[in-house]
């Protein structure tokens, strides 16, 4: 049977006019498809159809946070008094804490645990219309928690009302019991690690910290090159605190996104650019950094490389649980419009992501649909601190909203 909203203002994203944005629209869905958008006098109805008054609403896509780290245990604010006392991130790294504190209380946890707190994170995303997350592992650096990490994320992946794409993180810091071997650790990865996630079929794609506090280019391709033998799609932390031309490589090796990038160089920008990565931003990690070098987010758009936000939810430097304000501070901090910050949380976060049929309403694409108290897209990137979603359509099936 057909659903189709009436009585609202549609978003779709498609390329042309500002949002691709419809008044006096309707949506027809269809087996959790979108089957039909356009101007509600367009459509000719039928008298069996369901019938839902959006009350001049807003409708966009559903908002997809294309980069987190939402699977981990304890939390790390003494870090974060420490660094607004004047210590670096680099220096509280090479004390023992940093992502190894995140470490320590993860691997201390089980199941259980691990899943209910993820949940509860996870619960406030969706309440602000995200159906599309992605769930990191790399606070186990271990082959038995990095494996329990990413069965959460697919557990919580088979609720209905969202989608979870799982990324194995392995190569995101080296565990303290390998503080002076890196060359094992790494193929501890390659030879253990990588082949038991694929072996269960964990992980929708494979992702790196290419820095200088974490991995090397070389050490970085090495595990992508085993990642690629397997058929994992490629992402990387890169040149967030220096240039180590890490975008660069994996645009090379065809990475579907680079994210952090505030030390993005021409040539990363160009390989960028002709692989179709994505440069997907990160402005909490920024904001809570205290960074003041910005992705260069000018370049970026003229050499037309797509631009996605995210919230980099994670316990040590981004601890953001919120994609409106990720959008508002990609605006306020990193000068992005209001339009490329909605675009980047939809069309271009589902491309981050490989997910073509997501991100845009028009028929073809997943009936995930989010609904605002509000009447201009703008609004969602303006407001902070308020959360506007009244409904949310995953699948063409409504939840609740907050």
């Amino acid at each position: 049977m057909q659903c189709t909203l009436t009585n609202c203002r549609v978003a779709t994203m498609r390329p042309g006019a500002p949002y691709g944005l419809i008044d006096d629209a309707a949506v027809v869905l269809e087996d959790g498809l979108i089957d039909w958008v356009g101007p509600a006098a367009d459509r000719d109805t039928s008298p069996d159809e369901v019938r839902l008054d959006m009350q001049g609403r807003l409708v966009t896509p559903g908002l997809i946070d294309c980069h987190t780290h939402l699977v981990y245990a304890g939390n790390r604010a003494d870090e974060w008094a420490l660094r607004l006392e004047g210590a670096s991130y680099e220096e509280i790294a090479k004390r023992g804490g940093g992502i190894v504190s995140t470490v320590r209380a993860t691997r201390a946890a089980d199941h259980g645990r691990l899943l209910d707190a993820t949940r509860a994170r996870l619960d406030v995303l969706m309440a602000e219309g995200v159906t599309t997350v992605e769930v990191k592992s790399g606070y186990g650096l271990d082959v038995e928690t990095e494996l329990r990490m990413l069965r959460v994320a697919r557990e919580l992946g088979e609720a209905p009302d969202i989608d979870v794409a799982a990324t194995f993180l392995g190569a995101h810091a080296l565990p303290p019991e390998y503080k002076d071997r890196r060359e094992d650790y790494v193929r501890l990865l390659i030879d253990d690690v990588l082949p038991a996630v694929a072996a269960e079929g964990l992980a929708d794609a494979v992702d790196a910290y290419c820095e200088g506090i974490a991995f090397t280019a070389d050490e970085v391709r090495s595990v992508f090159e085993s990642a690629r033998e397997r058929d994992l799609p490629l992402r990387l932390h890169a040149e967030q605190l220096s240039n180590c031309g890490g975008a660069a490589m994996a645009a090379d090796m065809g990475a579907l996104s680079c994210d952090h990038l505030e030390y993005l160089d021409e040539r990363g920008i160009e390989a960028m650019a002709a692989a179709g990565s994505v440069a997907v931003l990160v402005p909490g990690a920024w904001y809570y950094l205290r960074e003041t070098r910005k992705p260069p987010v000018d370049e970026l758009r003229a050499a037309n490389v797509p631009i996605a936000v995210s919230t980099d939810h994670n316990p040590g430097t981004s601890p953001v649980l919120s994609i409106l304000a990720a959008m508002n501070m990609s605006c306020v901090l990193f000068g992005l419009g209001p339009e490329e910050a909605l675009r980047g949380a939809t069309v271009h976060a589902a491309r981050a992501l490989g997910l073509e049929d997501r991100g845009m309403i028009e028929p073809g694409k997943l009936a995930d649909l989010a609904v605002w108290d509000m009447q201009t897209p703008a609004e969602l990137s303006y407001t902070l601190g308020h959360n506007p979603c009244r409904q949310v359509f995953k699948a063409g099936v409504p939840r609740n909203g907050h």
